[in-house]
């Protein structure tokens, strides 16, 4: 008799165990992500001289990034790494990327375009974008919180940060959080950890 105690318990616990396991599971492994902030609303002209507005990333995620193509620095180190997520997402329709140039006085729709064919940029949604001066800064400054800056003493004329944003389908910018539990807010254009962070959080943003 015992025995049959024994095995209608264990029969017990299985069917507990199928039916709590995943649950517990699923919970343990769901990103939860940082709401950063919304993207203020930008129009500027690609290298394609195309007008593209934050409407024209409506339902993609996408990156954004400030540079300039003549910058003798940091711009070359994040660009490659910027080629690694276009060529991770390839074909993927729903990734974008959003290049600010903050040389805009030089870096013209022509020279743009020359700066993507020497980088083999292929994702139709990779804009590199120039226009107002003004207009960029502020939205560098003010609209990511990612410095910019003239700087005459500098080699290249200019400062700015080797920072990536991570925006989601609503224009919202997003992040993960650190261990200690804060947003980390922006992924590191320069190392692999970073890049390999932010490759793992567009998986996740794409399936929300």
């Amino acid at each position: 008799m015992k025995n049959y105690s024994y095995i209608g318990i264990s029969f017990i616990i299985l069917l507990f165990g199928i039916w709590a396991v995943p649950k517990i599971v699923g919970t343990l492994t769901k990103t939860e992500m940082a709401t950063i902030g919304l993207v203020p609303d930008f129009s500027f002209t690609n290298q394609k001289n195309e007008t593209i507005s934050n409407e024209s990333y409506k339902g993609k995620v996408y990156v954004a990034e400030f540079f300039f193509t003549t910058c003798p620095s940091i711009c070359p180190i994040m660009n490659r790494n910027m080629v690694k997520i276009q060529n991770e997402f390839y074909g993927n329709p729903n990734l974008g990327i959003a290049s600010f140039t903050i040389n805009p006085e030089y870096d013209t729709p022509e020279i743009l375009l020359d700066y993507a064919e020497s980088y083999k940029i292929t994702n139709p949604n990779w804009h590199l974008l120039t226009g107002d001066k003004d207009a960029i800064y502020k939205l560098a400054n003010e609209g990511f919180n990612l410095y910019v800056g003239e700087a005459p003493n500098v080699e290249g004329g200019f400062e700015h940060s080797g920072y990536f944003a991570l925006i989601d389908k609503e224009g919202n910018i997003r992040s993960r959080f650190d261990k200690n539990g804060n947003p980390i807010i922006y992924y590191d254009g320069l190392e692999v950890e970073g890049i390999q962070m932010i490759i793992e959080d567009i998986k996740v943003l794409m399936k929300e």
